[in-house]
């Protein structure tokens, strides 16, 4: 189990039905229902695979793996977050493109 430096507390809602579920669980394995649900939880986090993608897109469009694109797109993000852009209305991008 981890130790005291590195735990954090979280309160959850469970529903009665569940929680007296859980409570019979962890009695027939002589825990409590604290360490029942804490051994559940560390157990199912542990067993899962996480790969955290730089493609932002939710499709996985390979256009975002390029690092030219990438970098781009970056270059963007900052320029509007240091207030480098210029927002247009759909009639001024319809005079500029001529539609």
């Amino acid at each position: 189990m981890a130790t005291a430096l590195n735990i954090k507390r979280k309160n959850i809602d469970l529903p009665e039905d569940i929680l007296k579920k859980l409570s019979m669980m962890a009695v027939s394995q002589g825990k409590s229902l604290k360490n029942y649900i804490e051994t559940i939880l560390i157990a199912k986090a542990n067993s899962v695979n996480i790969e955290v993608s730089e493609n932002p897109s939710p499709s996985g469009d390979p256009w975002f793996d390029d690092p030219a694109n990438m970098a781009s797109v970056k270059r963007g993000i900052e320029d509007v977050k240091a207030g480098r852009y210029k927002a247009y209305s759909m009639d001024e991008l319809r005079k500029l493109l001529g539609v």
